[in-house]
């Protein structure tokens, strides 16, 4: 069974900082397909950003292009998006997601219901 859990979510003043965790187990590919998506109230989903694991491969939503990082330690079957420069409208629930390699090759992932997904953590940046 696959399970994906966030961590590292909480309050910050604007121009601070957070890191966020998400931690996999029970996914048996070597190399597979992950982001970040995050969901404000009375907003749409949107994918923040998106990795593909054993790989350099990664990609960002404009909006958070050149503020916010995504990586992945395969040893930790962990992957973490840091977040710097914060602002009061990155104030969202955020969750990770996990789908098979063939899901970073769509240039539609932003919006796509990726196949296992955690409970998200809440981040809220105030000004």
């Amino acid at each position: 069974q696959v399970q994906l859990v966030e961590s590292g979510g909480g309050s910050v003043q604007a121009g601070g900082s957070l890191r966020l965790s998400c931690e996999v187990s029970g996914y048996t590919y070597n190399r597979y397909c992950m982001g970040w998506f995050r969901q404000a109230p009375g907003r749409e989903r949107e994918g923040v950003a998106l990795i593909l694991t054993g790989s350099l491969g990664t990609d960002y939503a404009d909006s958070v292009k050149g503020r916010f990082t995504v990586s992945h330690d395969n040893a930790k079957n962990t992957m973490y998006l840091q977040m710097n420069s914060l602002k009061p409208e990155d104030t969202a629930m955020y969750y990770c997601a996990a789908d098979q390699e063939f899901r970073c090759f769509t240039s539609s992932w932003r919006k796509a219901d990726f196949r296992y997904r955690g409970q998200g953590t809440q981040v809220t940046v105030s000004s």
